[in-house]
């Protein structure tokens, strides 16, 4: 599903307004569900990484960021992830060498190259799976309006360039659930950039007593991309976040080229990205996260796989004390409600 763009207007227009009687009934759905009670409590402490609204705010590279936070206090992190673009429902242990993208989704084969990932659509039938490998710390990637676990910190990403949208719930709007309750239930923002969309949303947060942490996505080897002129193609939730991304180091993009979030790529589609770089001699760039829909295919897709490059990003927080100190925080609390 490719998001409409009115959702993304600071301020409601025709259409929005035209949904808002089927938002009203959204948002009482996801009251209902974001209210029940969880099925299950780990014996270890859960990190919740979600967002807001509908689509990408930087919950995969939060939630990496956290599992090294996480080791450096001596905890052994997994992730639990719901494998949305795969076919596998779960619980299922992930390996990259045997599973692809088509089976478990994307981003669980990035969070499985920094520590054991399990996918499933039951959240607690995935947790007592990771618990199984030892993990003393579960974070999760997505799953904040899910009330299937309970959860000792929420942390939710926001983008620095979409906020809210406009401000109505889906389909009217890109917000999940009422936004008063899912403030309420949320423990920190982290706002990723350095845009100023999302400062009304910082201020509503603040007055909830909710704090909000800076963070950016840093590129690896900078001066690397600065050399052949790009071809950068994405099918990620904002691409235009990863094409500013190569813009703000220097490097010289000279196309670029969008697709749908969590795209799979066509032989077709393969053959266009190779001939038009061929023709224009071009570097093909895309992200990490694209890379990986393309691992383990066959012809023209592998082709494209080997031609491509990945432009590698890590999450880098403002203020790393805060975080350490929220996520020592949870692991107390747990064990203080575990022992209980």
């Amino acid at each position: 599903m490719t998001p409409p763009s009115f959702w993304w207007r600071t301020r409601p227009g025709v259409a929005a307004i035209a949904l808002w009687p089927l938002s009203k009934l959204w948002g009482q759905s996801a009251s209902w569900r974001m209210n029940r009670s969880p099925r299950f409590r780990p014996p270890v402490p859960v990190i919740c990484v979600g967002n807001f609204v509908v689509g990408g705010a930087g919950k995969t590279p939060t939630a990496i960021a956290l599992a090294r936070i996480a080791r450096r206090h001596r905890l052994k992190p997994g992730f639990l992830a719901s494998g949305y673009g795969g076919s596998e429902a779960g619980p299922l242990a992930v390996d990259p060498e045997r599973h692809g993208a088509d089976a478990v989704g994307d981003e669980p084969l990035l969070l499985a190259a920094v520590a054991p990932t399990v996918i499933g659509r039951d959240r607690a039938a995935g947790a007592r799976l990771l618990l199984e490998q030892n993990v003393t710390v579960v974070i999760m990637d997505d799953g904040f309006q899910n009330p299937t676990l309970a959860k000792d910190i929420s942390f939710v990403c926001v983008d620095d360039r979409a906020g809210i949208g406009n401000g109505f719930m889906v389909p009217a709007g890109p917000l999940r659930a009422p936004l008063a309750l899912q403030l309420r239930r949320a423990d920190a923002l982290i706002v990723v950039g350095d845009g100023k969309v999302a400062e009304p949303l910082v201020r509503a947060a603040a007055r909830s007593g909710r704090p909000t942490l800076r963070a950016s996505l840093k590129p690896v080897r900078v001066r690397e991309w600065r050399k052949t002129p790009i071809l950068a193609f994405a099918g990620i939730g904002r691409p235009e976040k990863f094409f500013d991304s190569l813009r703000a180091i220097d490097a010289p993009v000279a196309r670029t080229i969008t697709f749908p979030d969590h795209h799979r790529f066509t032989p077709a589609e393969a053959s266009r990205l190779l001939a038009d770089a061929e023709a224009e001699g071009l570097r093909l760039v895309t992200t990490e996260k694209d890379m990986v829909r393309l691992r383990g295919e066959t012809g023209t897709l592998a082709t494209l796989r080997e031609r491509a490059e990945a432009f590698p990003v890590v999450l880098e927080f403002e203020n790393v004390a805060a975080v350490e100190k929220m996520v020592a925080s949870a692991a107390r609390l747990a064990a203080t409600t575990t022992a209980s």
